[in-house]
């Protein structure tokens, strides 16, 4: 019988793509982390959805953060090829926050998370992204190459976020 619990990572090691061990404190494990806890984040703020459009598009988005976890959990020096991300995601989400910019009132609240809990949800959503993003820009000041398309996507991705929240609120 085959168990998830290797036992590998005991010493403080993981593997990325292509079997490469390296420490658990690794920026790149870091930001591998950070766009994993984003993705369960958002899966937690689709579970409260009840906007069928906005859960879908979040669903869509998660898929997407899967790719990009992959792509940053193959490094230069994997013999495994990096999972290539175009700029189809960052067009994506900017025609998403346009869509949603242009709902009557929707840039007149400015107001602090918690006023429903599923907009809260998007705005933990949106937070982690905000980190997730930082790590990623620490991983490319470190010298490791990352795909532009990653960088602007995490970018991107906060904007609708924040947005989804403000729908949910307003909604509400």
């Amino acid at each position: 019988m085959t168990s998830i619990s290797t036992m590998r990572g005991d010493t403080g090691e993981t593997s990325l793509a292509g079997g490469v061990r390296v420490s658990k404190g690794s920026l790149r494990v870091e930001a591998c982390g950070d766009v994993d806890e984003l993705i369960s984040s958002l899966g937690f703020a689709r579970s409260l959805c009840e906007d069928g459009a906005l859960a879908a598009f979040t669903r869509a988005v998660q898929q997407d953060l899967f790719k990009i976890g992959s792509a940053l959990a193959t490094p230069a020096e994997s013999p495994t090829p990096q999972v290539g991300i175009d700029a189809a995601l960052v067009e994506r989400l900017t025609a998403e926050v346009h869509r949603l910019e242009a709902i009557d009132g929707m840039l007149a609240d400015w107001s602090i998370p918690g006023g429903h809990r599923t907009a809260a949800a998007y705005d933990v959503a949106r937070s982690t992204c905000r980190r997730a993003e930082r790590s990623l820009v620490r991983l490319q000041d470190s010298g490791a190459a990352v795909q532009p398309s990653i960088l602007a996507d995490l970018n991107r991705l906060s904007d609708p976020l924040w947005l989804f929240g403000r729908k949910l609120d307003r909604d509400a």
